[in-house]
């Protein structure tokens, strides 16, 4: 069989150009194939003007993301520490608050409530294997009721079970009915543990890309050259004893030794195989559906709520945005409030017109940072559900019985096909830094098999 390449890789998104640098860099021929004419998967950056760049897509490093850290610096990218300086803001119920610290003061009792369930929820995560969680000792009952389901239980105060809906959403993008207490607990242990995920300053949202984080996959991509084709969705994947044909939309058939897929598993599932995958790999991508996020930004003549001391921060139950951040850039020459619109009231608010969803947002942050904010120079939102090439974020959830009756083949090879991505990584599942992990370990796995 003539071939195009050694290994064909399907996405150019952070997980695939890491697999394709590694094999690049042992002496072997990739071919990334890219159904966007784009590279970054769900990393995207947007120009405001010349100077200023905002995230659109994933846009954050914290701590013991070992792997991202360590190809930013070995790309040259730079960082900057997410603005923190100041109180947040809560509205809970119509009633806006200032505070300190990690939480709200939502009365001693839910406080206690909400602790006790972090701390429970952090000791379950410690015992499920990142490797194989459908090991964990009590695997079957936990992965046989939702995150929402244990909440009702263990919780007993309104707003602790609210804590836990912001949890959900703002890490997982779903409501925490979707998806299965297993499937949580393991998210937990491999975010390092609930305030690791949670915090931003010393969690997962502590730094930014000067230059935007779609950077690190052009940067990549520069690397790999002419092996990088955008514009090919792969329709078909047929492989032999022989080696592996990868078919485009265009009708091009690329030849090769392997192939590695490193797109989320539902836009796998939508690949034709031949011969047909097992069934159990065809039943788990089923099985797998993204989260629902609206990121939506807007852009003032400078962070003027840092006049008032404050940071930027906001959680709240005002509909549709839960989760408020400081976006502005490092030189704070504009200011920027990014909201989230995540789980139920993303797929809501995707339904709605473009007019509809601003007044909505807006009137949002003029609820929390005043009448000043209903004004912004420029809004943008992204709809992450609305992106062919995605259909959702941030990544895969997983329904009650998904781990403990198809855990087993997310990350199998199937002959000649191997799987990537960042739903297949085992520590920061989701995240830039599990991305990078799901690639060098795919690549390795077809070095060993080459």
């Amino acid at each position: 069989m003539a071939r195009d390449a050694d290994v064909i890789v399907v996405g150019a998104g952070v997980a695939g150009l890491v697999a394709a640098r590694r094999l690049q860099a042992v002496g072997l021929a990739p071919l990334v194939l890219e159904a966007r004419e784009r590279v970054g998967g769900r990393l995207l950056r947007h120009a405001l003007g010349d100077a200023v760049v905002i995230d659109l897509g994933g846009q954050w490093l914290g701590p013991t993301q070992t792997r991202a850290y360590a190809l930013v610096e070995e790309l040259g990218l730079a960082l900057f520490p997410t603005y923190t300086e100041g109180e947040s803001l809560a509205l809970l119920g119509g009633r806006l608050q200032r505070y300190s610290g990690p939480v709200p003061r939502l009365g001693l009792l839910p406080l206690f409530d909400f602790g006790n369930a972090v701390a429970t929820l952090d000791r379950m995560a410690k015992t499920v294997p990142l490797e194989s969680p459908w090991c964990a000792p009590n695997a079957a009952a936990w992965d046989s009721e939702t995150l929402a389901s244990w909440a009702q239980r263990a919780l007993r105060t309104r707003l602790g079970r609210w804590g836990i809906r912001l949890f959900s959403e703002a890490v997982f993008a779903a409501e925490p009915s979707e998806f299965s207490l297993l499937h949580a607990l393991f998210y937990i242990h491999s975010g390092g543990g609930f305030e690791s995920l949670t915090n931003t300053r010393g969690g997962a949202q502590q730094d930014r890309f000067v230059a935007g984080a779609q950077s690190l996959a052009l940067q990549l991509a520069a690397q790999l050259g002419e092996r990088v084709k955008l514009g090919e969705p792969v329709v078909r994947i047929e492989q032999s004893s022989e080696g592996v044909r990868v078919i485009g939309r265009s009708g091009a058939v690329y030849a090769a030794r392997a192939v590695i897929v490193a797109i989320p598993p539902t836009l796998a599932g939508r690949i034709e195989y031949d011969p047909p995958l097992p069934a159990v790999r065809d039943q788990l991508t089923q099985r797998l559906p993204h989260g629902a996020v609206i990121k939506c930004f807007a852009v003032y003549d400078r962070p003027f709520w840092r006049e008032q001391g404050l940071s930027g921060f906001a959680v709240g139950d005002c509909e549709p945005v839960h989760l408020v951040f400081d976006n502005s850039p490092p030189d704070a020459s504009c200011g920027i409030l990014l909201g989230f619109i995540e789980g139920a009231s993303a797929r809501q608010m995707s339904t709605v017109d473009a007019q509809t969803r601003r007044a909505a947002v807006l009137e949002c942050f003029a609820q929390l940072f005043g009448t000043r904010a209903r004004q912004p120079d420029v809004y943008i939102d992204h709809d992450w559900s609305a992106e062919v090439w995605s259909r959702g974020c941030y990544g895969a959830h997983f329904p009650p019985g998904v781990w403990t009756q198809f855990g087993r083949a997310l990350r199998e090879p199937i002959g000649r096909i191997f799987w990537a991505g960042t739903e297949t990584a085992t520590r920061w599942m989701g995240y830039i830094d599990g991305a990078i992990e799901s690639g060098e370990r795919a690549a390795e796995e077809v070095l060993s098999r080459l």
